[in-house]
């Protein structure tokens, strides 16, 4: 095959629902010239409180949706599977393969100085300290601490990101990680990022927020350049979506994650429901 070719093929991405979109925006950013196969298992939401097995299953059957889209990489967007089934994505598919976790916890190494880093996810992300145990394999003398915050992705998914009620919520879980001299806090859930703003307000602005979807897209950008798989081509971008369920209510919220239109949305059939 030739290299256009297979270097104009797109990137998939797929998350739990509509926060991957975070990280489809900042992929869009960083690497204006991709085409992007997106799909979100809306039907099978969320996966941050299943089980690890049933995520591991699901994870399965959004990759095999992903390769029969005849992807060149795929990034898992969803920090629960990036935590519990990573492996289950490589080993099935051929291609490079990035979860969030790692290009996250690189980011957060970079930005502390006092190696006191706080992450904030949902129950299954949390649990699996996937983050802490990254950020320790990289540096031994880093002081994690890990708070659930299973509240934000309602609240995200609501709109509500700038209300009194969003913020006083944010007090009561990061008023403990506050207390540990944290100076860098990891947003392990492709949903925070909408609440930037309102964590800053929160920590002060004495925090700096990795946002483990903009690391991720570096970490795309090092991969296709590392395999020589950048696209090349001037032709603007095709960006397609995919999701299992209930694809009207997909495009309405997902406007505000990807910060542009979704164009069409389309609902496909994966595993066994």
């Amino acid at each position: 095959m030739s290299n256009t070719l297979q270097n104009s093929k797109a990137i998939g991405v797929f998350d739990s629902g509509i926060g991957g979109l975070t990280v489809v925006r900042a992929l869009l950013e960083q690497l204006p010239n991709e085409n992007i196969v997106y799909f979100g298992d809306t039907a099978r939401v969320p996966y941050g409180s299943k089980s690890a097995q049933v995520v591991r299953e699901y994870t399965l059957d959004d990759t095999e949706f992903l390769l029969s889209r005849d992807v060149k990489m795929i990034v898992v967007a969803c920090n629960t599977v990036s935590a519990v089934a990573l492996d289950v994505v490589q080993k099935r598919a051929n291609l490079p393969v990035t979860g969030v976790i790692i290009p996250g916890a690189e980011a957060a190494l970079r930005a502390s100085g006092n190696k006191r880093i706080g992450v904030i996810g949902t129950a299954g992300t949390v649990n699996s300290n996937a983050y802490r145990n990254e950020l320790q394999r990289l540096d031994g003398t880093t002081n994690v601490f890990s708070k659930a915050c299973p509240l934000f992705v309602p609240l995200v998914e609501e709109g509500w990101l700038d209300l009194k009620a969003t913020e006083l919520i944010a007090q009561e879980y990061l008023f403990p990680l506050t207390t540990e001299r944290i100076d860098t806090l990891i947003l392990g859930c492709t949903h925070y990022p909408l609440l930037k703003r309102t964590i800053a307000k929160v920590t002060k602005g004495m925090v700096t927020l990795i946002d483990s979807g903009e690391a991720t897209a570096g970490t795309v950008a090092a991969m296709l350049d590392a395999q020589g798989l950048r696209n090349s081509s001037s032709q603007s971008p095709n960006i397609q979506f995919f999701v299992s369920d209930a694809p009207e209510k997909f495009t309405a919220v997902g406007e505000l994650f990807l910060g542009r239109k979704l164009g069409v949305v389309r609902k496909v059939t994966v595993g066994r429901h």
